[in-house]
């Protein structure tokens, strides 16, 4: 039994090394390579902002990046920015070319568990402008009064409430 065992490694051994091939040709292998593109952005066009609230996000890294590249990449979006801690995304598009129900539907693709609400569609972008109890941010620093109450609508901070 031994021998016979010795027998048959000695066959596969033999097997194996006579058995390789030996014409070494190259593989040729086609990895995917990413383009970086620049945008072109239509100076004669309208670009409208729109602010709204994305549901469901668990991380700023997976979620949050994910989200802002797929809204960036799409045609006739001139910037997109998400905030994982806000829950807060950002667009700038084209009007021509994007709608707000179709930056809807680019982050529910992304996954089911992501939804959109509040909606706005504004002249800037709140994100920017909101107060800190504080109120030491640029939107309450050296400000006038209606500029000040840009910060936040239901703000209730010194810094924002409209003085009588």
């Amino acid at each position: 039994m031994k021998t016979t065992k010795q027998i048959l490694v000695a066959v596969l051994i033999s097997f194996f090394a006579f058995n390789c091939k030996n014409d070494m040709k190259p593989q040729v292998k086609t990895v995917g390579v990413e383009t970086v593109t620049t945008k072109i952005i239509d100076p004669n066009a309208t670009y409208a902002k729109a602010e709204f609230t994305i549901d469901g996000m668990t991380c700023a890294i997976g979620c949050a990046a994910t989200i802002e590249k797929k809204l960036a990449k799409m045609d006739g979006v001139k910037s997109a920015k998400v905030d994982f801690d806000k829950k807060l995304a950002m667009v700038e598009y084209n009007e021509a070319k994007v709608s707000p129900i179709l930056i809807e539907k680019t982050v529910t693709n992304v996954s089911d568990i992501y939804t959109v609400s509040n909606m706005k569609m504004l002249n800037g972008f709140s994100i920017k402008k909101l107060c800190d109890e504080n109120c030491k941010k640029p939107c309450c620093a050296d400000k006038t009064e209606v500029e000040k109450m840009a910060c936040a609508a239901d703000c209730k901070k010194a810094c924002c409430v409209k003085k009588a």
